[in-house]
């Protein structure tokens, strides 16, 4: 039987899902509350499911109605056997005041404080530049990028950048969940190391340095600020961010960084005023210059997204109409890819939009910039857009059976070194794609999701009484998104690190796990060029980082998403 093994709120969702392998076609439930019964039921059965594996039959125990706070276990009766979930605690804001603590403490125990990062140099170029601070990527890399892929044009995903914004935006717009936590100072103290790191790598030019890398540590590589291509980390001279490798966000979490020095009264090495004049700097360079940045020469979808972001928070950092109007051109843009099935375009063509990574961030970035229109028609619009997104999100994950309720996306097939004409629907992201080698678990994917359904759902789909302020088939989605990362998947494991009754194992390519850090999670089975099938650290050692590897926007977006699931303040 598999549960959400960290915490799950009071007035929340919470379904265990039960795993059977006898012909049994039905069972009973029962409720145990601090180890004494207060309910049972009986066992919903669940549409019959083999991708996965053959043999099984799912059922599901829903124990949603019981909201008093305690510690809670479902006990399963079926064919004469019983077994017992994994003890799970039932509280108020259970996700934030759970997670919180060791998150920022995983953030500050990924610093990178090396003092060789004072001077290093730029590929291709004599110039030496400082670069400390900030955060070692993952726990196998102690590389610092705002982003990478860049060169497979789609698949860029926001890391440095995107933790400063989340800190900073968490701590400025929800400042009494930190302060009830007592982490009030804790959280300002990692959000301005993350601005302060982003001010020492915009350049004077005005563009922000991608990424700071070694080749992952390996035959004693120059560590540089680069940009990199492929397995082999190939150094390349394409080391100018544009807003979709990252650009964009260190400009959403540099205004958001001057509001919260300026409502909170501390800094970091710089100042407020230096972090908004850096972000201006920066934007109105990406403005002119962005495209010649792009990999390809042409925007896309993350451009789109990442500059909303970047308009949007100068917007409520300067209340100036520039970027207003900025942010309303990148609404529009995003509001035009939304095609007629509810599916966002990638690029000027038909390619779906799908990322291992943040998902829901098309429909964070509507959310947060509909928070800041004042044009009842544009706000309607964004919230038009969110709701067919939505729908459709729900509808893909209503179209098969799924027992877990895991986030589905739309993707095209990839052979031969191109990519087809034709969409498929599917659970994980394909191994084959534009990349050449990249795909992992998607814990960061999952809490994306869930963010957007509770911060679209709360724009298009609001139910003030209803669980998380949306409608009850968002707030499930919401919360099952969290439980595969907290323990209810099919291995039972948890991801975040030190949490629940079962964490992922040590590898040597995964490099040192620490509490509060997040796993990358569970793949379709290795030899699936489409991502089908199922997996979880099935070896050799130097493929487990694709599962067990620690990366920081995993845990970035969490943060964020316990944020959004906690009562408004």
């Amino acid at each position: 039987m598999q549960i959400n093994q960290v915490a799950l709120d009071s007035n929340g969702p919470k379904i265990a899902v039960v795993e059977s392998r006898s012909d049994a076609s039905a069972g009973r439930y029962r409720v145990l509350q601090d180890k004494h019964q207060v309910g049972e039921g009986e066992l919903r059965a669940l549409p019959a499911f083999t991708e996965w594996g053959e043999g099984r039959r799912y059922f599901a125990a829903d124990f949603s109605s019981f909201t008093q706070t305690g510690t809670y276990q479902i006990v399963v009766d079926m064919s004469g056997q019983s077994a017992a979930s994994a003890p799970v605690p039932v509280h108020a804001n259970a996700l934030f005041s759970t997670t919180a603590a060791s998150l920022l403490d995983y953030f500050k125990k990924s610093r990178n404080t090396s003092s060789a990062d004072h001077k290093i140099r730029i590929y291709g170029t004599p110039r030496y530049v400082d670069v400390w601070g900030g955060w070692n990527d993952a726990g196998g890399d102690n590389g610092k990028y705002l982003s990478h892929l860049s060169y497979a044009h789609f698949f860029n995903p926001q890391q440095a950048s995107m933790v400063t914004w989340v800190l900073a935006k968490t701590a400025d717009s929800t400042p009494s969940l930190y302060r009830q936590a007592g982490l009030e100072a804790a959280v300002l103290e990692e959000a301005f190391w993350g601005a302060d790191y982003l001010h020492r790598i915009l350049d004077r030019q005005g563009y922000f340095y991608m990424t700071v890398f070694d080749k992952w540590g390996t035959n004693n590589a120059e560590r540089v600020v680069t940009g990199f291509e492929g397995i082999d980390g190939v150094y390349t001279r394409n080391y100018k961010s544009s807003f979709r490798a990252g650009g964009g966000m260190a400009i959403a979490a540099l205004a958001r960084a001057s509001i919260l020095a300026r409502n909170s009264g501390k800094h970091g090495r710089y100042t407020a005023s230096t972090y908004l004049a850096d972000a201006q700097r920066a934007f109105d360079h990406l403005e002119k210059h962005n495209r010649e940045y792009c990999s390809d020469g042409v925007e896309n979808i993350i451009d789109d997204y990442t500059a909303l972001m970047a308009a949007t928070e100068l917007h409520h950092a300067t209340h100036q109409q520039r970027y207003l109007d900025a942010a309303r051109l990148r609404a529009a843009h995003l509001n035009a890819r939304l095609n007629a099935s509810g599916v966002f375009i990638s690029d000027q063509g038909e390619r779906p939009y799908y990322h291992g990574a943040e998902a829901g961030f098309p429909i964070v970035s509507l959310a947060y910039y509909h928070e800041a229109e004042t044009d009842t028609l544009l706000r309607n619009q964004a919230s038009k857009t969110i709701a067919a997104a939505l729908s459709k999100q729900l509808a893909m994950n209503r179209s098969v059976a799924n027992p877990y309720n895991y986030a589905r996306q739309t993707f095209r097939t990839f052979a031969d070194g191109r990519l087809s004409d034709s969409s498929y629907e599917g659970f994980f992201m394909p191994h084959a794609n534009e990349t050449g080698y990249w795909w992992q678990g998607e814990s960061a994917r999952l809490s994306s999701l869930s963010t957007a359904a509770l911060l679209g759902g709360r724009v298009s789909n609001p139910d003030p009484a209803g669980a998380f302020g949306v409608s009850k088939e968002l707030a499930e989605f919401a919360q099952n998104q969290i439980d595969w990362t907290l323990g209810r998947n099919p291995y039972g494991m948890t991801m975040l690190y030190g949490f629940g009754k079962l964490n992922p194992p040590s590898a040597e390519s995964a490099g040192t796990m620490l509490a509060g850090g997040i796993s990358n999670g569970i793949t379709g089975a290795q030899d699936s060029p489409l991502g089908a099938g199922i997996a979880f650290a099935p070896g050799p050692d130097e493929e487990q980082w694709r599962w067990v590897e620690q990366w920081i926007p995993h845990s970035a977006w969490l943060l964020l998403n316990a944020s959004a699931m906690a009562p408004k303040q």
